[in-house]
């Protein structure tokens, strides 16, 4: 045999008169297996009979030989009342079978947590969801599953689940949208553990038994005036943010009149405005990069598709747009080079709302004004949604019309009805 060198990977072998440096150790079994220096069913038979040894003692139930000359022994079972259930065999042998098939199942049970991990990363990883959405799944896992999700799934019945997400309405005072998002990502562990075979049922096997109704939940009643700016406030603002005309105030005042959403704000370029009219195809979407931290990057698409859309500007604000288009970056919203992000102009929306003595309200606010104003000056539905950017007219009606007037303009109205006027 030649002589063996020092491997600059630690493994060194001579095969056949020859050198081999190995990477690792594996490598270095099949090297010796292929040049018949290792009895691989022999291998693998102790290791076989190793695992078996690890199950059998992992088995910490009493194993007894009964009058009836049969074996037993008994195993954890979450089904059973006692929470565990009897084995039975005719040899001590066959119910060491029994007790290792059980333990090699018990292997491969992992528990909720690792089932929604395994999912929701496997969404974003195939690009089926936005990090966004990812995160806010996370979020609602961490919520509400810390106690449930240490469970193993194998363990996990119909009514387990159902009692987890009944309790959950009482002690978190949920609302029912609260509630969708709970089910959304309970479908999600469920369908993903039925998918791998880890339990016998469905999701709708689960929510078909789910005996709640909508009294159970939560009522939040929102007051108009927390909802939109009324017409006073409306003007109060514009009025503003026209004699106060820095880049930030001057992005608020686009969104009153064009109803965009704060992160299609921020991600609109020069390009996109061709005279007064402005083209929405991209917006800013954050995404987690570390515990605590988050990235704020360009999508090159909106919210949804209906999002992509081009929305009419009012005449009166020409100058509004040639100020913005006046910059020398390409994105409008930039400040020595540096993009906006969303949290900037909501940080602006909070103090000039602070500065005005109007109650503070988000950057979604403006957008919900605008679609009121559309809504109450009877524009033609399709052209409403088109600016917009919904789907239907259904949804900026149910969810954006709210009332705009005042306490005092809704008293003036109901004091000039005629059956009210004093006799």
């Amino acid at each position: 045999m030649g002589a063996a060198r020092p491997s600059r990977k630690g493994c060194v072998m001579d095969v056949k008169n020859g050198v081999v440096d190995l990477a690792t150790p594996d490598e270095l079994l099949k090297i010796m297996a292929e040049n018949g220096m290792i009895d691989v069913p022999a291998m693998e038979e102790m290791l076989t009979m190793k695992k078996r040894k690890e199950y059998l003692t992992m088995h910490t139930y009493s194993v007894y030989q009964g009058r009836d000359g049969k074996w037993y022994t008994t195993v954890p079972d979450a089904t059973k009342p006692r929470g565990i259930r009897t084995i039975k065999r005719y040899t001590q042998e066959e119910l060491e079978d029994a007790i290792v098939d059980y333990w090699k199942e018990q292997d491969n049970n992992p528990t909720v947590k690792e089932i929604f991990e395994a999912w929701n990363d496997k969404r974003l990883e195939l690009k089926k969801i936005a990090p966004g959405t990812h995160e806010r799944d996370a979020q609602v896992f961490k919520r509400f599953f810390e106690d449930f999700g240490k469970r193993q799934i194998r363990s996990l019945t119909v009514d387990d689940f159902v009692g987890f997400l009944e309790e959950q309405i009482p002690k978190y005072s949920l609302t029912a949208k609260s509630f969708a998002g709970l089910k959304r990502v309970t479908k999600g562990i469920l369908k993903s553990a039925r998918k791998q075979r880890f339990i016998p049922f469905t999701a709708d096997d689960v929510f078909a038994e789910l005996d709640i109704s909508d009294r159970v939940f939560k009522k939040t009643i929102h007051e108009d005036r927390e909802e939109v700016f009324d017409e006073f406030e409306t003007q109060r603002m514009m009025q503003y943010l026209e004699n106060n005309p820095d880049l930030k105030n001057l992005g608020i005042l686009l969104m009153f009149v064009t109803g965009v959403r704060v992160g299609e704000l921020v991600a609109i370029k020069k390009d996109d405005f061709f005279g007064n009219i402005l083209s929405i195809r991209r917006m800013e979407s954050r995404v987690p990069v570390s515990k605590g931290k988050n990235e704020y990057i360009i999508k090159e698409f909106p919210k949804t598709q209906a999002g992509v859309r081009t929305i009419a500007i009012p005449r009166e604000y020409e100058w509004l747009i040639k100020k913005l288009c006046s910059g020398k970056d390409e994105y409008v919203f930039s400040e020595n080079g540096v993009r906006m992000t969303t949290n900037v102009i909501r940080r602006r929306l909070e103090r000039v709302c602070k500065k005005l003595g109007i109650l503070p309200k988000s950057p979604h606010k403006i957008r919900k004004t605008y679609g009121s104003i559309l809504l109450d000056n009877n524009i033609d539905q399709r052209f409403i949604i088109e600016q917009m950017g919904h789907t239907n007219i259904s949804l900026t009606e149910n969810h954006y019309h709210r009332n705009r007037r005042s306490h005092d303009k809704k008293i003036a109205i109901i004091s000039d009805i005629p059956d009210f006027k004093a006799i």
